[in-house]
């Protein structure tokens, strides 16, 4: 017999299951996973320790390495055809692929990470996981 899922308010976490894709939403935007109002971090890729909306715990999380192979494998998956596509119809200089494709990867890298890494932990705190189990609130 499967247990009743049950959502409950964002800030009321006695329900059964927490909203995954809303978690990583509110990760995505580096806000807080169950308020959605705080933020993650206080600089660039450092994560609060508390929220200060909800006082969700946020520094018990476990991104490790995770947060940049995803990012690798999405900025690959984006500069790679690309760069293909206009070699291949345009045969442009070397000068102009560095000048073009380094910089783009680069920025499109930076701007991607914090936003992974914000998912990602909201994925680990729908999912329990990594001291987002059944911490006092």
């Amino acid at each position: 017999m499967s247990r009743p899922r049950q959502i409950s308010d964002p800030y009321d976490d006695t329900g059964l299951e927490r909203d995954m894709l809303l978690a990583m939403r509110r990760g995505w935007f580096c806000r807080c996973p169950r308020c959605g109002q705080g933020a993650i971090y206080g600089r660039y890729l450092k994560v609060q320790p508390h929220c200060a909306q909800c006082g969700l715990a946020l520094d018990g999380h476990r991104a490790d390495d995770a947060p940049p192979y995803f990012t690798i494998f999405i900025v690959a998956h984006i500069i790679v055809p690309l760069m293909l596509l206009l070699e291949q119809h345009y045969q442009p200089p070397e000068w102009l692929h560095m000048v073009l494709w380094l910089p783009l990867t680069v920025i499109l890298s930076l701007w991607l990470l914090p936003r992974v890494k914000g998912a990602l932990i909201g994925l680990q705190f729908a999912r329990r996981m990594h001291g987002f189990g059944s911490e006092p609130h």
